[in-house]
C-alpha cells in the first residue's frame, strides 16, 4: 500500500493570506507514527517593509501550549523557504503541533502587512 500525502506531510497552515498575527489550525499526531519533522515555510508573496516570524507550538491536550515554543524561525523578509527540525523523540507528551506568526510593517504606505505563505511538517523516515 502506497502511503498517502496526508500520511506523509502535515498541512500546518495551508497556503493562506495574512494581514495580522494569528496561528494555525491544531494538528494531531499519531501516537504510533514518526516523531521527527522538517517544517517548511514557504512565503510566496509579500509587500515591502515588513516580516513574518513564524513558530511551532506543542501541546498534550491540543488546549494548553506552554510558555515557548519548539522551534522559532528567523524572521523573513522576503520570499523564499526555509526548514527546521522539530524533534519530539524526547518529548513523549506532544500529541498536537500549531504553527504561529506574527506579522509587522512600517514605512510609508498602507501600514498593514500581506504575507500568502504555507507550513508543512514532513516525517524523517
Amino acid at each position: 500500500m502506497t502511503p498517502t500525502k496526508a500520511a506523509q506531510e502535515l498541512d500546518l497552515v495551508p497556503e493562506t493570506v495574512v494581514h495580522e498575527n494569528g496561528e494555525g489550525k491544531a494538528i494531531e499526531l499519531s501516537a504510533e507514527g514518526p516523531r521527527v519533522f522538517v517544517a517548511a515555510m514557504e512565503v510566496l508573496q509579500i509587500i515591502d517593509q515588513e516580516f513574518l516570524h513564524l513558530s511551532i507550538w506543542g501541546s498534550a491536550d491540543g488546549a494548553q501550549w506552554g510558555p515557548m515554543p519548539l522551534v522559532k524561525f528567523p524572521q523573513v523578509f522576503y520570499p523564499g523557504s526555509s526548514q527546521m527540525v522539530v524533534d519530539l523523540a524526547a518529548r513523549p507528551e506532544v500529541r498536537f503541533l500549531q504553527a504561529r506568526w506574527e506579522v509587522n510593517r512600517w514605512g510609508r504606505g498602507k501600514p498593514v502587512p500581506m504575507f500568502r505563505f504555507r507550513v508543512t511538517a514532513r516525517p524523517v523516515a
